[in-house]
């Protein structure tokens, strides 16, 4: 991108658009904001400029250029639903805006998602499932909504299969839907529900290879060992990763490591999303296979630090982040037992507390990510580019009573966290009990008797860092409140 092309504004928003498209938006930044100055009528410089300050997380940026573009541009339905999804990834209200853009593209079905989302960040959780569900009984199969209705429902506590069932019984020969039904079981952990659904498909669309292979999913889950086995030598070798992944989860769960790691040995090279290196730590720790240690043995590869004095009032940030668990029940397809957690990107909210909260975070990954031991060949978390560093999702959480996460790991990502904000008192016998201890290489679904790496004591203010691809869940406390925040931070482009 030549210094002349800023007197162009074709040439500089199409080269801009390029070097987003190449994930380099730190390449744009300082010269979509000098841009945006000096075509401060055009819309599309502005447009730019908010494109490229979400892609870097800086919310108040994106927010004012995608407000200045819509002024310019208020028939640009594009730009209406950004300037929308900014202010809703920055805490502002933001209902009346995906409106604005529902009403110039009716038919955009993430428009409408995203306004669902609007509303529940407004207290309307009601009101956005009763307005998606209108669109899904009209439209029962876009898929996506189906999803998102389900998601809503869950979180407030209702059937998040309900709808998807209703649907069925219209269009019991639909097989998305019995796709979404199963899937939505899936990812409540209603395992009988799931195989009910199954066994439902089967009647109504007969035999299929998707049945079978989601029936053997299922079977696996179950702990059916002996027809998952059955169902998966129907299937014959796996054709895709996600498949190969799957596969490889029954073979851990049904103690045949060495099985597991033949497979992986095939497919890890084809494994740019990183699905089966959390199932190759296990193969090799069940097997006995030293290459553990290369992979997760580092004590490098653990950081925990003490945010509080760059935190301060713990109080204040556990107040504010309570405010935000609009939530009645845990979503769908994640770890949380017997809480909440939050919807959206947290630390893009454009609040003090939170600015507060991602500067003392980002200070603590710089420091974690220096200290990291020298790249690994073929290694996950340890690649040569480790810059630059950006957040790819961050949320919190809050369990009551004898909540918990279930072991799991997040794959996509490249470093994840647990930050403690607020705690319940524990006694030295619970201590000794590792109450609502972090449990980092743990995987007790699969693997019951595979002890933990390590065992990482919660305290307020502390911030533990470990790979995304590493099993962790926790330990239940007996009573009482737990509020964390957690984050995964994006694995950086290589080359």
């Amino acid at each position: 991108m030549g210094a002349a092309s800023l007197a162009d504004p074709d040439a500089f928003f199409a080269a801009g658009i390029d070097l987003l498209r190449g994930d380099r938006p730190e390449q744009l930044f300082d010269r979509a904001r000098i841009a945006a100055r000096r075509h401060g009528a055009d819309a599309r410089m502005q447009q730019l400029l908010g494109l490229t300050a979400r892609a870097l997380g800086q919310s108040r940026v994106a927010l004012d250029a995608f407000g200045r573009a819509a002024r310019l541009a208020p028939a640009d339905a594009l730009i209406a639903h950004s300037h929308a999804r900014a202010a809703l990834e920055a805490g502002r209200p933001a209902v009346a805006l995906f409106d604005r853009a529902a009403r110039l593209a009716p038919a955009d079905g993430s428009v409408l998602m995203g306004r669902a989302a609007a509303q529940v960040a407004e207290g309307l959780a009601d009101q956005a499932i009763a307005d998606l569900d209108a669109v899904v009984q009209k439209n029962p199969l876009w898929m996506d909504g189906q999803r998102a209705l389900a998601r809503l429902r869950g979180q407030q506590g209702l059937d998040p299969a309900g709808v998807v069932v209703a649907a069925l019984r219209r269009l019991p020969r639909q097989t998305e839907l019995h796709r979404e039904c199963i899937a939505i079981h899936l990812e409540a952990r209603d395992l009988d529900a799931a195989q009910a659904a199954v066994d439902a498909a089967a009647r109504t669309v007969g035999e299929a290879a998707w049945l079978t292979t989601v029936a053997a999913h299922v079977a696996s889950e179950r702990g059916a060992v002996a027809e998952a086995d059955r169902l998966f030598d129907v299937l014959g070798a796996p054709g895709r990763i996600d498949l190969a992944a799957q596969r490889v989860r029954h073979l851990i769960r049904a103690e045949r490591p060495v099985d597991a790691a033949r497979l992986i040995d095939d497919w890890i090279d084809r494994d740019d999303e990183r699905l089966l290196w959390p199932y190759r730590s296990l193969a090799w720790r069940m097997t006995g296979d030293p290459r553990w240690q290369w992979l997760e043995g580092d004590a490098a590869l653990v950081g925990c630090h003490d945010l509080a004095p760059a935190l301060g009032d713990l109080g204040e940030i556990a107040d504010h982040l309570r405010r935000l668990h609009a939530a009645r029940a845990a979503p769908l397809d994640q770890s949380v037992r017997g809480g909440t957690q939050t919807d959206g990107h947290l630390l893009l909210r454009d609040e003090p507390i939170i600015d507060r909260l991602r500067s003392a975070i980002s200070a603590a990954v710089a420091a974690y990510v220096a200290q990291l031991p020298p790249p690994r060949p073929g290694h996950p978390t340890l690649p040569i580019g480790r810059a630059p560093i950006r957040f790819a999702g961050a949320w919190s959480v809050r369990l009551e009573g004898e909540g918990f996460h279930t072991d799991h790991v997040h794959s996509q990502g490249w470093i994840s966290s647990a930050l403690y904000i607020a705690l319940p008192e524990t006694s030295p016998e619970g201590a000794a009990r590792h109450e609502g201890w972090l449990s980092l290489g743990e995987a007790r679904d699969l693997v019951p008797g595979l002890a933990p790496l390590r065992l990482i004591e919660p305290r307020p203010g502390r911030l533990v860092l470990f790979p995304s691809t590493m099993w962790h869940g926790t330990r239940p406390f007996p009573a009482g409140e737990r509020l964390t925040v957690a984050f995964d931070i994006a694995r950086p482009p290589q080359g």
